[in-house]
């Protein structure tokens, strides 16, 4: 059905996360997908041991599984791999690739999994079948001609830690650190924030810790769509009394009430578990703001209690001590039990910490009309937030990209670890930092060495073991690599994965600049933007998924990744690959080394052919983080990173976590003063796994049939001048000389804070400048940018 016929509807969904939708959705795409009985036995095998990893989040794989250790999501990752759809010859000798570009990217993903090696011929414009040898030989011979400054290697989040190895040793053996991956996009922030204020470059806690806490912070993160497994956990906090307290700009229904799909009661009954205690909906940006006025009224209460003289708030007559102050010390009474004097935890800070005297002179300058002008809380708000944390002996801060693709994307980070670091909750069962990733092994690459970042990878050992000397300069991120594209600096651009036209901003100017690339190479498992767009060569390598049986000469292997809680897994492939043409990750970084390199010190053969000596080699490159490496690998839970934070050891310049005070509460985004100025929030819809469309269906916000809406508040499609359904245009408010518009979205009136809107991620990338991103981690600010909305002459979903 093309988008001009699909029946566009737009309801409010009454229904819980979970339940009964998340059932009949599963069961829809299995059906469609044609893989009945394939995809239900594989589902039984997923995240389980000695079973495969999920392909899509990166959500723990717990010791004790569930009878059905997947999500809805999950299941439409799998199903959406193991697929009966072919993409073969015989499609492409059909289509020119001026015609798929055409094509919307469910449509091209729909055709199903590609069987063998292609590259782009000019004549006919069209992908034609060519040998593996020939692919190898032609992307060696092209890349031994290039300047490898000229050459990007990108890393998709799917990878695992065996060919994400294989690769960035590739690349430096070659001469470049050009390592970009899915990390500068969504998370860079985190490995620069946490570094700064804990010694840790990813989160400390531990699924443990959710059995351990009394309280959750949730912060910026739908874990209904980007990681529903982790709802199991929230229902079992909230059945032991947990408080979860949740500051989000949106009210995302896996954060308000959820139905376990594996509790035959609840779906019998329809019982469902309300998820958050209580729920704070920030204005978009006003994360900092949000958390100053939390931190300043714990600093306000401590510093009231401490100026009572005593930790009782009354003498002995019942009277307050301080009567000019005791509203503020009877709150501060509330808070701390009656045999303490302080509200926060002073040892902790001075044993631990350094900056605290900076940052509370910071926290007590800001007024409360500003904190709340910014975050769009009240003051009453704030504080009742702060008193929940106080009165919580372990509180677990989780957060997602809401807060990380900001312009301020580290310093709202290093506001999480500020708050945590106040009473102490950082270094014991069940208070830690969770960063929640979003793509499955995208931790685990920058683990084993993909960074552009030369002083992230142990250069000196590498050296050592395959001697050679590699590159010492800093690579290109991201974002440099699209500028590097659009202004030709980039020659050759390698993909292992991923969909890179569609996530990065400024999409048409990349585009442009991608048509000019010498030589394209997209590793990939199915048809999409980045493939059908290509350089003067193309070549697009089929390889195994995840999910398939990886058969080498040593038998059927394994291969691992990391968690969001910084565990390592194994992951066996079950299902019969798609074609027998289809090699694997690790032959075809092989292929390419030893095509382009010749000779070097690396056993490529031997160990695409035993992945176990990948794996001995990662340990030896990494002695203390992979100790036992291959002995543990189906360690039931997985085994955990060292990180000496978990430990209350920062590896700090100061020697110690570091409170770090934002120079400001909000980014500058525009010099226009205009009221007609919205800051818009791009996000995922539960038929989406990052760059990969499902479907037209969003469940939770009752929108189905259409992805080309943007969601505003009524009140200011009202002063705005438009109506509920009508068709606009998005321009950004940023730079007035240059147009970015992306057209015909359908108004869609939400419970969105006001001067806010949203819409979804990619269809709206062309909106954001290159440089519209956080100084420091570079990731895109998606999260926030200033948007005009005008009347539209196009028809929605054109």
């Amino acid at each position: 059905m093309t988008s001009k016929t699909r029946p566009v509807t737009i309801k409010p969904y009454a229904g819980p996360a979970g339940g009964w939708g998340s059932a009949k959705s599963v069961t829809a795409i299995i059906a469609r997908e044609h893989v009945p009985f394939k995809g239900t036995r594989l589902l039984s095998t997923q995240n389980k041991p000695e079973g495969y990893m999920c392909v899509s989040c990166a959500w723990a794989k717990p010791s004790q599984p569930h009878p059905l250790e997947f999500c809805e999501n999950g299941a439409k990752a799998t199903a959406w791999e193991i697929t009966s759809r072919r993409a073969d010859p015989a499609f492409f000798a059909k289509h020119t690739l001026s015609e798929l570009e055409l094509w919307p990217d469910h449509d091209l993903e729909e055709q199903g999994r590609l069987t063998q090696p292609m590259r782009w011929d000019q004549i006919s414009d069209k992908y034609v079948p060519v040998t593996w040898s020939e692919a190898f030989g032609e992307i060696g011979r092209e890349l031994r001609a290039l300047d490898p400054h000229q050459v990007d290697l990108y890393t998709s989040g799917r990878a695992s830690l065996e060919t994400s190895y294989m690769y960035q040793l590739f690349a430096r053996i070659y001469g470049s650190n050009n390592l970009p991956d899915s990390s500068n996009m969504c998370h860079e922030s985190s490995s620069v924030a946490l570094p700064e204020s804990i010694g840790a470059s990813v989160g400390t806690a531990i699924l443990s810790d959710f059995e351990n806490t009394d309280c959750i912070f949730y912060i910026a993160q739908n874990v209904g769509t980007s990681s529903p497994r982790l709802l199991h956990d929230l229902q079992d906090a909230v059945d032991r009394g947990v408080k979860i307290v949740t500051f989000n700009l949106l009210r995302e229904r896996g954060l308000e009430r959820f139905v376990n799909p594996q509790s035959p009661v609840q779906m019998l009954t329809g019982k469902e578990t309300k998820i958050s205690s209580e729920y704070y909906q920030v204005n978009n940006g006003g994360d900092i703001a949000a958390l100053f006025g939390v931190c300043k009224a714990l600093i306000a209460a401590d510093d009231a209690l401490k100026a009572s003289g005593k930790s009782r708030v009354a003498g002995k007559d019942g009277k307050p001590k301080d009567p000019g102050n005791a509203a503020m010390v009877a709150f501060a009474a509330s808070m701390a039990s009656v045999d303490k004097k302080h509200v926060l935890d002073h040892d902790f800070i001075k044993e631990h910490t350094a900056g605290y005297k900076e940052f509370a002179q910071a926290a007590r300058a800001y007024q409360w009309d500003e904190l709340e002008r910014v975050s769009g809380l009240g003051r009453d708000q704030m504080m009742q937030a702060a008193a929940t944390y106080a009165k919580s002996d372990a509180v677990m801060m989780v957060y997602g990209m809401g807060l990380t693709q900001h312009l301020m994307g580290v310093q709202n980070v290093n506001m999480i670890c500020n708050l945590a670091l106040l009473r102490g909750n950082i270094g014991k069962p069940g208070a830690n930092i969770c960063a929640v990733r979003g793509h499955s092994n995208v931790q685990g690459q920058r683990t084993v060495g993909i960074t552009e970042k030369p002083g992230l990878a142990p250069l000196d050992k590498l050296s050592e073991l395959y001697e050679f000397e590699p590159p010492r300069w800093t690579g290109r991120s991201t974002v440099e690599t699209c500028g590097a594209i659009m202004n030709g600096q980039s020659r050759a651009f390698i993909s292992l994965g991923g969909n890179f036209l569609k996530a990065v901003p400024e999409t048409g100017a990349i585009e442009e600049g991608w048509r000019k690339l010498r030589l394209s190479v997209q590793i990939a498992t199915k048809l999409n933007r980045s493939h059908v767009l290509h350089g003067e060569i193309a070549y697009l390598l089929p390889c195994l998924g995840r999910i398939e049986v990886d058969q080498q000469a040593t038998g059927p292997q394994a291969v691992s990744m990391e968690s969001s809680i910084a565990h390592f897994h194994g992951s066996r492939g079950k299902a019969k690959p798609a074609s027998p043409e289809l090699l694997s990750e690790p032959a075809i970084v092989a292929g390419i080394a030893k095509a382009t390199l010749g000779e070097t010190k690396v056993p490529w053969d031997a160990w695409v052919g035993d992945y176990a000596e990948i794996r001995d080699a990662i340990e030896r490159t990494y002695p203390e983080t992979f100790k036992d490496f291959n002995k543990r690998l189906f360690k039931p839970g997985g085994f955990a990173r060292p990180l000496p934070a978990r430990e209350r050891k920062w590896v700090t310049q100061s020697g110690k976590a570091n409170f770090i005070t934002p120079d400001r509460l909000f980014p500058e985004l525009s010099t226009s003063q205009s009221t007609d100025v919205l800051h818009l929030a791009t996000f995922r819809s539960n038929d989406q796994f990052n760059t990969t469309i499902y479907g037209y269906s969003d469940r939770f916000r009752g929108v189905n049939g259409t992805r080309q809406v943007v969601f505003i508040n009524p009140e200011d499609i009202a002063r705005l001048g438009f109506a509920d359904g009508e068709i606009v245009d998005l321009t950004t408010a940023i730079d007035e000389a240059t147009v970015r518009k992306v057209t015909g979205l359908r108004v869609v009136s939400y419970n969105i804070p006001k001067g806010c809107c949203g819409a979804y991620f990619p269809e709206t990338n062309p909106l954001f400048p290159l440089a519209h991103h956080d100084p420091k981690s570079k990731t895109p600010s998606y999260k926030l940018l200033p948007v005009r909305l005008s009347r539209s002459i196009l028809h929605p979903d054109e």
